[in-house]
């Protein structure tokens, strides 16, 4: 009993942290947003909704996942649950000033002790502009576009796009069509909250700072125009000693062109791949140990045929010797001859 009854309570406490959203947001006026509400999975199969109102308790709906949607097209709000990704998203359009305020994320719980999971945030309409990129980079020769967004209140003012700190350079569009076209500058207003800049034909001298501008309202963007890029690529014809190198230069979207050049060069990296395979065939530590064998087997030769050499010497003397003691086997007294060991390992002696 007393366990069922702090579970209770805690289901009538703030629980925020099983539904999270966004912060504050600031829309341009005539601009639509949407906005992720997530859930925690025990909430999967619950309804969802989106309503207005300071407090939750006595917030207005302003759309349900109960009930029936018309074309999401028409819908000014319009709300989708996903319970796989555990969210539901809400997207007002057009939105105006009145629609300034706080709004909920909900899901219904029901019951007498348990109360609905929610969040708020606060949605202000201004009026102004703002760009999608303010720093955008494009290569010489190419082409780069710049997206520029107003409020409705600007809907019908003239747009421009200007150098900054120079009104002299600004370009405006025609009040009618909402174009301006020249050679290099396309401006293109859609009428519904957002025109187009598109710089053509880019030079090194077109980087720097410019503004979007509506009436009086400017947002400022930044661009930047970087050396065109040279691509080379080079290979070898199987069973050929020559190397062709080709260059190719991009050239402007609006002016395509092409431009290779052929440079015949010596072949250096059959080389070096030739070289790296020896120097890695030397370093293998089969080739290491043959190598210590070799030099091996060449000390041990060498000491043989040293000792080889002084064997043969040592009987040569020796024949030599017993030579001339042979020449007169009759003369003179051999009582009192000495004996001469010519090698302590041999046999001969005399």
């Amino acid at each position: 009993m007393h366990l069922s009854f702090i579970l209770a309570l805690l289901s009538c406490l703030p629980v925020s942290l099983c539904i999270t959203t966004v912060g504050d947001l600031a829309v341009l006026g005539g601009r639509s947003v949407t906005i992720p509400c997530h859930y925690e999975p025990q909430y999967a199969g619950y309804v969802k909704y989106w309503c207005r109102g300071r407090m939750r308790e006595i917030c207005t709906s302003l759309a349900r996942t109960d009930t029936p949607r018309s074309s999401a097209s028409e819908e000014q709000v319009a709300i989708f649950d996903d319970p796989v990704q555990l969210v539901f998203t809400v997207t007002m359009r057009e939105l105006k000033d009145d629609d300034s305020g706080w709004y909920w994320c909900g899901v219904e719980v029901g019951g007498i002790w348990s109360a609905d999971v929610a969040a708020s945030l606060h949605v202000d309409v201004v009026h102004g502009m703002s760009v999608v990129n303010s720093r955008l980079s494009g290569e010489e020769g190419t082409s780069v576009t710049v997206e520029c967004q107003y409020s409705d209140k600007y809907r019908d003012s003239e747009k421009k796009w200007c150098r900054s700190g120079d009104w002299s350079s600004c370009l405006v569009t025609d009040a009618e069509s909402g174009i301006y076209e020249d050679k290099l500058v396309v401006i293109s207003d859609d009428k519904k909250g957002s025109f187009s800049v598109t710089l053509k034909n880019l030079q090194k001298r077109d980087s720097g700072w410019y503004w979007c501008a509506a009436a009086q309202q400017q947002m400022s963007v930044h661009i930047m125009v970087t050396p065109r890029v040279t691509t080379s690529m080079s290979w070898r014809a199987m069973g050929s000693s020559s190397t062709a190198a080709v260059s190719v230069k991009t050239s402007p979207t609006s002016q395509p062109q092409s431009t290779s050049q052929y440079t015949y060069v010596p072949p250096p990296k059959p080389i070096a791949k030739d070289w790296d395979y020896q120097r890695h065939f030397m370093e293998s530590p089969l080739m290491v140990c043959a190598v210590i064998v070799i030099l091996v087997a060449l000390v041990m030769l060498s000491y043989k045929l040293w000792n080889h050499y002084r064997k043969t010497q040592r009987q040569r003397r020796a024949m030599e010797i017993k030579a001339r003691l042979s020449e007169h086997p009759g003369d003179g007294d051999w009582q009192n001859a000495s004996v001469v060991f010519l090698n302590s390992g041999s046999h001969q002696v005399f």
